[in-house]
């Protein structure tokens, strides 16, 4: 019996020791640029952009496979010009990220969000959806899981956009690469509002975006250079252990999800690069077999 608690309790504690999670900024991140546009307020971190600078955050550490999520209100008023970026990435030129970027608009006017994937350094997989809340408001949980059947976009719970693993069609998907995640304001007003139509209005100044309840629920992976196979292999299940990314009911969305994704869709989308034959009058290869 010692035997086999012996074994168990090993067992959890290596399941344990790959897992992140926690709800405090600073344990978790810690500041990449202009440290001076950072603002502690208790639980609360507020990044502001005015017209020297704005700021961003990163993880200390790297991670495979789990979920990611923050809490952000973001800026208020007049926020044209301005983005709000939170996504996870990896290094290089053959890097993998997945972004949320939330694109400021004139008072009144509906926040976007665009989403994007790159994969191996190829992104140009846009969609932008007007979201169905303001979300200067109050405070939203912004989420990105990821194993290796899936990656999933959500907005307080509900499913935004999946990208599915096809590689069985010889599409390339993101799972060898450990991937920071980040966060950040700038100006971005050449694109960000209307194509670059709506410039940023330095009158309002300094716009804020404000996060709390920070949560990293993943593989993490040594700092130092490993193989990306020996990444992997560590942050997958196996006989010895089990991680709850690999869980087969989380390979792909629920009928509930599913059905989120569509009311998603079918009312908030604005733009799908799937669709846009301007840019790729040939459909893209993951375009043509997605389901969702």
């Amino acid at each position: 019996m010692s035997v086999f608690l012996g074994w168990f309790l090993g067992l959890v504690l290596m399941v344990v020791v790959a897992v992140a999670e926690s709800a405090k900024f600073d344990e978790l991140f810690q500041p990449n640029w202009a440290f001076d546009h950072f603002i502690y307020e208790g639980d609360l971190l507020k990044l502001k952009l005015d017209n020297s600078s704005g700021a961003g955050f990163g993880s200390k550490n790297k991670y495979m496979f789990g979920k990611v999520s923050i809490q952000l209100r973001l800026v208020q008023g007049d926020s044209a010009g301005t983005v709000t970026a939170f996504y996870m990435s990896s290094e290089g030129v053959n890097h993998n990220e997945f972004d949320f970027e939330f694109l400021g608009n004139t008072t009144g006017e509906p926040y976007s969000v665009q989403t994007n994937v790159y994969v191996n350094g190829v992104g140009n997989r846009e969609q932008r959806l007007d979201l169905w809340y303001d979300p200067t408001k109050d405070f939203h949980t912004y989420t990105i899981f990821w194993n290796q059947r899936q990656v999933v976009f959500l907005v307080d719970e509900t499913p935004i956009r999946v990208h599915t693993n096809m590689e069985h069609r010889g599409i390339p998907f993101p799972k060898d690469q450990p991937m920071g995640v980040y966060s950040s304001i700038w100006n971005a007003d050449d694109w960000a509002t209307q194509g670059g139509r709506v410039k940023t209005d330095w009158s309002h100044a300094p716009f804020i975006a404000t996060y709390k309840s920070f949560e990293i629920n993943a593989c993490e992976c040594p700092v130092s250079s490993v193989a990306a196979v020996d990444n992997a292999k560590r942050c997958s299940s196996s006989e010895e252990k089990k991680f709850w990314w690999d869980e087969p009911t989380l390979s792909e969305l629920s009928l509930h999800q599913s059905h989120q994704l569509m009311w998603v869709k079918a009312r908030h989308m604005v733009y799908d690069y799937c669709t846009d034959i301007s840019r790729y009058p040939v459909t893209p290869a993951e375009c043509v077999h997605h389901h969702h």
